[in-house]
């Protein structure tokens, strides 16, 4: 087979078709210039050359700050497929719920035949403001477009990718939910959850790990007296550690003690997961926690109600904060303050203190200026 060299690059048949050879970044790319052979002209043969010279001319401008390089094959990339991809990496990681599958498909309604490459910022916001406009706020909008950014990012990460439109993300700051629990309210949720839920409550009342978190993690993350999240199971991409004592060190204990469960088939087996569900992944559970905060009498509370309790916990414990941002896995400290929350409870406290305070400075003054008159 005879090759036609031009440049850095080169054009050689492949059947009845052209292709094109070139180097990006040290790498061999080849791609179908789609161009058909015709023996009997050299005008198909110098259309697959000016193809060469087009994407090694790309190349070069990518080097010299240009727009990112992206490939034939790129091209033909589709958000559909993007987000294909993101569920099934959720389902491995057992984090892949109804709520999940809801806010995915509401961007996939509106963006699945699109070009991956051809989605852009203004398309972004312009999808933001349809859904303002369908009345939806903007803690929901940032819901639908996470998954959106996610599956961008991923897609990078496995190089199928080069580049991704910014999605903005809105304040949610007015939306800020304030509930927490009280010792007593928990427990007396606790007490109307499933049994395999009890413990998963537990866990994230007294560490403030997150939902797909605790339902992430499998025997093999715990570490002699420690439990370590593993990165690519956090929600802001870092490991982190949680020691095992008190009361969450008897949790672990009661969870090897349910690791083992009945098979369809009469057997047993030993889950792979501390937190399961006869053997399988927590997934959604809405129906049970709703009943739950009735009987308790809490309705309206939110699981994730119990991270900004484990947070408000600590801090009230005397925990220093860099150590509970540690252990709750909160990147900024902006987030963190917002479920570091002052109750009314909190305020009457500040004030009885502030009165001690006074009180004490007063009578402290007195006797100083009772002494100096005595003295006189």
């Amino acid at each position: 087979m005879k090759l036609s060299t031009r440049g850095s690059g080169r054009i050689y048949r492949r059947g009845s078709i052209w292709w094109a050879s070139y180097y990006r970044n040290g790498v061999e790319l080849r791609e179908s210039t789609g161009i058909r052979v015709d023996d009997s002209s050299e005008r198909a043969a110098r259309r697959a050359v000016a193809f060469l010279k087009d994407r090694t001319g790309e190349v070069t401008a990518e080097k010299k700050g240009g727009p990112a390089f992206i490939t034939t094959r790129q091209q033909r990339i589709t958000v559909a497929e993007l987000l294909d991809a993101l569920e099934a990496d959720y389902r491995l990681r057992g984090i892949y719920n109804a709520r999940v599958a809801s806010h995915i498909k509401q961007v996939r309604e509106h963006f699945a035949f699109w070009r991956a490459v051809a989605v852009t910022a203004e398309d972004i916001d312009s999808y933001i403001a349809d859904r303002r406009a369908a009345g939806r706020s903007d803690t929901t909008i940032n819901r639908e477009t996470q998954p959106l950014a996610k599956a961008f990012k991923l897609a990078i990460e496995r190089k199928h990718l080069s580049t991704m439109p910014k999605i903005r993300h809105l304040s949610e700051g007015c939306n800020a939910r304030q509930g927490f629990f009280t010792d007593a309210e928990f427990r007396s949720l606790v007490d109307g959850l499933p049994s395999y839920l009890q413990d998963f409550a537990r866990f994230a009342y007294l560490t403030g790990w997150r939902k797909g978190e605790i339902a992430s993690l499998r025997w093999e993350d715990i570490d002699g007296d420690a439990i370590r999240l593993r990165a690519e199971n956090s929600k802001n991409g870092e490991s982190r550690i949680v020691t095992l004592d008190g009361e969450l060190a008897h949790l672990i204990e009661r969870r090897k003690a349910s690791r083992q469960v009945k098979t369809q088939n009469g057997g047993s087996m030993l889950s792979s997961l501390v937190f399961h569900q006869r053997g399988n992944p927590i997934m959604d559970f809405r129906k049970a926690w709703a009943s739950a905060c009735k009987l308790a009498d809490v309705q309206g509370k939110l699981f994730h109600d119990l991270r900004r309790t484990a947070v408000r916990n600590m801090v009230r414990a005397g925990v220093p904060e860099r150590v509970a941002m540690s252990i709750s896995g909160h990147k900024t400290r902006s987030i963190f303050d917002r479920y570091n929350i002052v109750s009314e409870r909190d305020l009457r406290e500040a004030m009885l203190r502030t009165q001690s305070y006074l009180t004490a400075t007063s009578a402290e003054e007195s006797k100083r200026q009772r002494e100096i008159r005595s003295v006189q």
